[in-house]
């Protein structure tokens, strides 16, 4: 039995001392904890107490509780998914994407038409409620089982300039670029990467465990004169896939000497 003489509500307490075996090793990822019973015999509290510090721990993401078969500590494995952001262009003008031929979709994509938000407008450098069109896709990769979130939101001028887009705003991302270059503009792109706590959409749509937070990632095209053409949103569960990014240094422009 290990004694409780620490100050803070007693489940507190319990939750401290089942926190540092933990990170000691003592319980390892993906073992089953010990049962409620057999927790109470070893830090000598009531079954409600024990109750809240798994409660507690849940909550923080260290345990795991698995219906029917008990609490489990969260496992410190790898995501199983990574995920390249680089963008190739061939010598056809065929733009490719790495893990692009990974996703299938896991239900029909839905096409609205929207307006932009504070947030979407900042992205996109337009005022809030200016016409958008958006495309949401649920994205899965068979071998992992990893979902991923997908949006695309095309302001209505540029869309209107485009006529694939103006018939067919839901095209995929590959089938976009090309119509944009053609178009004559010279894409480039920015990318930001932020982590949230699911909403109850995400949470259910992406299958999360509890205490695991979504990265979202916006990535911005730009045309020849920098101006943002459309956004596209990924989102997916930080337990089940990372970023990867190939990194290039920029080419300084030469200094002219004054004779």
């Amino acid at each position: 039995m290990s004694e409780i003489q620490r100050p803070g509500a007693l489940y507190q307490q319990v939750a401290a001392a089942i926190r540092e075996a933990i990170l000691s090793g003592e319980f390892a990822p993906d073992s089953l904890l010990p049962s409620e019973a057999q927790l109470m015999t070893r830090y000598g509290v009531s079954r409600p107490t024990v109750r809240n510090a798994i409660a507690a721990l849940r909550a923080e993401g260290l345990i795991d509780v698995r219906h029917g078969k008990g609490s489990f500590v969260r496992s410190d494995a790898q995501p199983a998914l990574t995920i390249e952001r680089r963008i190739n262009r061939t010598a056809d003008g065929t733009f490719v994407m790495p893990n692009g031929d990974l996703w299938q979709e896991a239900e029909e994509p839905g096409i609205y038409r929207t307006y932009t938000t504070k947030a979407t407008g900042r992205l996109l450098q337009l005022d809030e409620e200016e016409p958008l069109f958006g495309c949401d896709r649920l994205l899965i990769d068979p071998s992992t089982g990893t979902r991923a979130m997908h949006r695309t939101l095309i302001p209505f001028e540029v869309a209107e300039a485009v006529p694939l887009l103006s018939e067919e705003p839901g095209q995929p991302l590959a089938a976009i670029y090309p119509a944009l270059t053609q178009a004559g503009h010279k894409l480039s792109w920015t990318e930001t990467v932020r982590a949230h706590m699911p909403l109850p959409d995400e949470r259910t749509a992406l299958h999360l465990p509890d205490a695991t937070p979504v990265l979202h990632v916006a990535r911005i095209a730009h045309g020849t004169d920098d101006r943002p053409l459309l956004l596209e949103e990924l989102r997916f569960g930080a337990d089940r896939a990372e970023l990867a990014y190939r990194i290039t240094a920029d080419k300084q422009p030469t200094r002219r000497t004054r004779a």
